[in-house]
Order: C-alpha cells, then structure tokens, then sequence
C-alpha cells in the first residue's frame, strides 16, 4: 500500500509539500498540486481522513437537531443542509429530539466531546442556559426557531407577521369565525408568536375568539382528521381555521371533504409553510422560504468553524409569503 512519502518521492517533492496539497493549504502552486494530484492516482493512493481529521482537531462534521423528521418541513430542510454542507466539505448527523428536552440535552454531549464541529438547532425545548455551557466546546447556530437570550447567530422569519398574514386573508375573505390549530410547546417561542398574531389580526379587525375553536397539540395529518372530529360535533363550529401546519390543514380538508363538507364554502383552511402536500391538496397556505434558511444558517455555521470561534450574535430574518389556493 502507497504511503505519503511514495507519493512524494514520485512527484519529486516534499512530504511536506504533498501533506500541504492534500490540505488544501493555499499556498501551493497550481503545478505542484498537479504533480501531486498525478502521482496519487498512478500510486492509487488514498488519504487517511481519519487521521487528518484528528491533526486538524476537526470532525468535518455537524449536528443538527430536528423535532420529527417525518414532518415535511424539518425533512426539506435537512436535506437542503446537507446539500450545502457537503459542498464545504462537510457531512451531517442527524438529531431527532422528538420535542423533548431530556433527548436534546444529551445530544449536546456530541459537541462536548468532539464528536461534531457544531450544532444548528431547529427547534429549542429546553431554556437557552443548558445551550450555553456548551458554546465554549464550539459553535451553535439557531434557525427556524429563535430566543431572545440566545447571543448566537440566527436565520428565522417573525412568526407573528407570518400568522397575521394568514389570518387577516382569512378576515379579508369575509370569515369572522375564526380557529386556531397549532403545537403545544410551552418552550416554543414559534407556537407564542404564531398565537399573538392570531389574535392580533382578529383584534384589529374586531372580532372574538371562542374558547372551543382552539386546537392545541396539532401537528400532522392525523391530528388534522380529529380536529374536525371535533369541529363537526359543534352547534356553533368556526367558519375557517388557520393551522400551523400544512399536514394539519391536510388532514382538515381531507376529512371535511369525506364527510361531505365543502372547502371553503362549509369551511375554510390555510395552511402554514407551503410544503409539496399544500400543492398537492390546493390549500392555501403562509409560505416559509425554506432552502434561504438553510443556506443561510450552514454558512454561518461553516463561517463559525472556520474562525474556531463561537460567532457573536446576528439576525437574519426573512419574509413570508401568502400563497392563496382554492381552499380559502
């Protein structure tokens, strides 16, 4: 098997000079990189990355945790990070914590114990202070969920616009009975924002909010199906229902529909994110760019690595977008 100093020795240069091209080090020249390059592939030699890894005291490697890959909107967005990640040189490990705090607590001894160069944070269960110890073992990145404390770099959207937006196309279309689906994460400051939008656009516009059309622990299709379970059993059910979530809007819809209820004239639905299943089942929805924050949140991870230094806070903060469709 060839070594390095083969592969030196056939170039006609330096082990130095090739550990440098293998590196990547910027200061080598375009011909020797070619010699080296040639040398390697007449010798079939291939590098030890385990090892360089180790040398550089990096893994080449990030976390990122998700809450429930099976939603569409976490899985599209993983996917586009991995993408980017590997353009970099980077590969991803997956993190899902299934919302709950003990499993994403334990999933930060990867950074601790170098397992990962850094952590991107979707969702946040837990209060900032059990991330912050862990900055000092290398960089974390929040996107799509946000917190006030966090002093790291963000990419996420203003979730109350982005509910008042869907509401108040709800009240421009003429609805006054209005519900609320949405998750039920104490900790989740995307579940409280969503929720004062809500109740803001209904307050500008004058209109009350009954107690019995708020959904609570609605995430997915099935949901969907039982909060029109309960919908349907009502004297007095809600015109139109805003979701978090374009699985729950589905799951609405789809079960309106079977009962033979039409959609909007006996109920209307929006839905949140503007996922493929939006499309599919023509619901309108509050679009989320999600390719721009996963660009956004790998680079400034990538940049945090680089410099091997947590990066001070900063805010990228992108639009929504109302895309309207035959359901409202």
């Amino acid at each position: 098997m060839a070594t390095i100093q083969d592969v030196a020795k056939l170039a006609g240069l330096s082990r130095t000079t090739v550990s440098r091209v293998i590196n990547r080090h910027p200061y080598v020249t375009e011909e020797k990189k070619k010699l080296v390059t040639k040398a390697m592939q007449e010798l079939n030699y291939v590098p030890n990355s385990s090892a360089r890894r180790l040398r550089r005291q990096q893994t080449e490697t990030i976390a990122v945790y998700v809450p429930r890959i099976t939603n569409p909107f976490f899985s599209h967005l993983v996917e586009v990070m991995e993408k980017e990640a590997a353009k970099k040189g980077y590969q991803l490990i997956l993190c899902q914590t299934q919302y709950k705090k003990e499993q994403e607590r334990n999933f930060l001894e990867l950074l601790k114990t170098k397992q990962v160069d850094g952590l991107i944070l979707t969702s946040i269960e837990n209060d900032w202070s059990q991330f912050e110890p862990y900055l000092t073992f290398g960089p974390i990145v929040v996107c799509n969920e946000y917190s006030d404390e966090a002093q790291v770099p963000s990419v996420f959207l203003n979730q109350i616009e982005g509910s008042y937006l869907g509401t108040k196309h709800l009240i421009d279309r003429g609805y006054t009975k209005l519900g609320y689906c949405a998750g039920n994460h104490k900790s989740s400051r995307i579940s409280k924002d969503r929720k004062i939008g809500f109740l803001k656009a209904l307050e500008d516009a004058g209109i009350e909010m009954k107690n019995e059309w708020f959904f609570n622990k609605a995430y997915s299709v099935q949901d969907g199906f039982e909060v029109f379970e309960a919908v349907i059993k009502m004297d007095n059910p809600p015109e139109a229902i805003f979701t978090g979530s374009d699985e729950v809007a589905a799951g609405i819809a789809k079960a309106a529909k079977d009962a033979g209820w039409k959609v909007p004239e006996d109920i209307a639905i929006i839905g949140f994110d503007n996922q493929p299943l939006a499309e599919l089942m023509d619901l309108t929805t509050v679009e989320q760019p999600i390719e721009r924050i996963a660009r956004h949140a790998m680079e400034l991870m990538v940049e945090a690595i680089k410099v091997k230094k947590p990066l001070n806070r900063k805010e990228i903060i992108l639009p929504f977008q109302l895309i309207k469709r035959s359901s409202t």
